[in-house]
């Protein structure tokens, strides 16, 4: 029996993963960053991860471009108009052909459904690197992140303020409850998380009691938490609704004034790009508790485990 429980897999949404693959990942994720690069190069090698962006992107596409080149891999890049799934071909059919090239598909898109049926198709691993929905790629690298900060997850409390709803919300909440941290959300009602999300929440976290709810004050949500969260008000593919966003969400700015509701060791989180004077002041996000660099970082690492885990049997990293 592989020691890996994930070997082959694919991970499309945080919730395909039960509460102990995510701590095997995350605990993989620790290991690998303690072992010596020269040490990681053959890990993965001989190994190809194909890449595809319907979406712009900076982080997710180094961070995994790099990553699988530190384990002895390649990377191979398609954007835009290379491939425009849906259009010039069915992602079933793409699916099946990358399947003959490569070990593992990661794809950037908007479209969720698209992604799910390029994995139904693939006989290789698929990885969600952003969609509408999901964003279980950052979701590990935040857990990672606030796992080394404080030494455990479990019964942590987490504030994320501005839109409660979108991918990075989403993932990052059901990531925490898997491990064990409870949830408050502070958004106005229109970018509030549904009652059956926060429902969902509470029966992820059901092995550790956690909590899940939602208030219409920022300083409420963020009382005495020790991890304060943020992202940009409206994401890709969504910008359309920039104006109705920035009006509704003006009073949900993490700044100077929220983060001192927050317990005094807490740290701030962003998942980057950041529009800073807008869901973040220049004072939180370059202050001392602001922990967003070494999250831009933990990308890679989180994303080195995750490859490691879906390809390989992780002999010899026994967790």
């Amino acid at each position: 029996m592989p020691v890996s429980p994930l070997l082959g897999r694919s991970l499309l949404r945080v919730t395909d993963l039960t509460a102990v693959e995510l701590n095997t990942l995350l605990s993989l994720a620790i290991r690998l960053k303690g072992v010596p690069l020269r040490d990681q190069f053959t890990l993965l090698r001989g190994r190809t991860l194909i890449m595809l962006f319907e979406q712009p992107s900076l982080r997710t596409r180094v961070s995994f471009e790099v990553g699988i080149a530190q384990l002895g891999g390649q990377a191979i890049v398609a954007s835009g108009d290379e491939f425009m799934l849906g259009s010039r071909e069915s992602p079933e059919d793409a699916a099946r052909s990358l399947a003959r090239y490569a070990d593992a598909i990661m794809i950037r898109t908007y479209n969720h459904q698209l992604l799910e049926r390029l994995a139904g198709a693939s006989t290789v691993p698929v990885i969600n690197g952003l969609s509408q929905q999901a964003h279980p790629c950052q979701a590990l690298a935040d857990l990672l992140t606030i796992r080394e900060r404080f030494g455990t997850l479990e019964g942590l409390r987490l504030a994320y303020i501005g839109d409660g709803r979108n991918n990075v919300a989403q993932s990052l909440a059901e990531a925490a409850a898997l491990a064990g941290v409870s949830i408050t959300f502070g958004c106005p009602a229109t970018h509030r998380p549904s009652d059956a999300f926060l429902a969902k929440l509470v029966q992820l976290g059901g092995a550790h009691d956690i909590t899940a709810r939602a208030f219409t004050s920022p300083i409420r949500a963020a009382k005495e938490v020790d991890v304060v969260y943020t992202d940009i008000w409206t994401s890709m593919g969504d910008e359309q609704y920039i104006e109705r966003n920035a009006a509704a969400l003006l009073s949900y700015q993490v700044n100077e004034k929220l983060m001192r509701a927050a317990a005094k060791h807490a740290i701030f989180m962003h998942c980057l790009p950041a529009h800073r004077g807008e869901e973040v002041t220049d004072g939180v996000i370059d202050g001392i508790q602001s922990v967003v660099f070494d999250q831009a970082e933990n990308r890679m690492h989180a994303q080195k485990a995750l490859l490691l885990a879906l390809l390989t049997d992780l002999r010899g990293f026994e967790l």
